[in-house]
């Protein structure tokens, strides 16, 4: 088991432009001895581009913002709804490589839906989770100065309309699904209840820690201070 749990802080609904700004100053700012943290939000209606990402794949964009950002994979839509979490993890201070960060988080996902009577796999082909060939959720991370940011999206009770506009990740014809139509929770923060004792054992750590102080309070001035440049 790794020591030095990461802290849990709940973002709520978050501008995404500026969360992502934030993830890369921590990034940027942390050293050997930075604590790791897990952020998790909401966003609102928001298209983002990977880094290598085909612009085809954006297929009717409408009045919904576009994004190119610089996490690998292609297109997704985040909006609310939909349980974004963040892992800023030093990788190389637990050992831990950029697969096995990606296994971990389809396998936390995997049983967390398997303990609401969801059956849900993983693909090496195309990472994310899958439900009878539906997509549930979707991984894309960046790694920079050995730790990483970027994260999971899983589908809770969001729109799913906007999904129409894309190639989902850059695939034709690739189904999205949510929790809501699966099980019974179509709350947020009920599934990031639910989720985060598995995301810390698939990932090894200790007791869950999470930020005691109100929603938003725990990056805002990150937010705010990025947001104003």
């Amino acid at each position: 088991m790794r020591t030095a749990a990461p802290l849990v802080k709940h973002l709520g609904l978050a501008p995404y432009e500026p969360t992502w700004r934030a993830m890369q100053r921590f990034t940027d700012e942390r050293d050997p001895s930075t604590p790791d943290e897990i952020w998790m939000a909401e966003h609102p209606p928001v298209f983002t581009l990977g880094l290598n990402a085909n612009r085809e794949h954006l297929l009717s964009p409408g009045n919904i913002p576009v994004i190119q950002v610089d996490r690998g994979g292609q297109v997704t839509y985040h909006g609310p709804g939909q349980l974004v979490v963040y892992p800023l993890i030093d990788l190389r201070r637990h050992a831990l490589g950029v697969r096995q960060l990606v296994v971990a988080l389809e396998n936390a996902i995997i049983a967390y839906v398997g303990e609401l009577g969801v059956a849900a796999s993983g693909s090496r082909d195309a990472p994310g989770v899958y439900v009878e060939g539906a997509k549930l959720a979707s991984i894309g991370l960046r790694i920079r100065r050995g730790a990483s940011y970027h994260g999971l999206a899983l589908n809770v009770s969001l729109d799913l309309q906007p999904f129409e506009r894309i190639n989902v990740c850059g695939h034709r014809g690739l189904a999205v699904t949510r929790l809501a139509d699966r099980c019974a929770v179509a709350d947020v923060r009920a599934a990031a209840a639910g989720l985060t004792p598995h995301l810390f054992r698939e990932l090894g750590f200790g007791a869950v820690r999470e930020d005691s102080r109100p929603t938003h309070s725990a990056i805002n001035t990150d937010l705010q201070a990025v947001s104003s440049r």
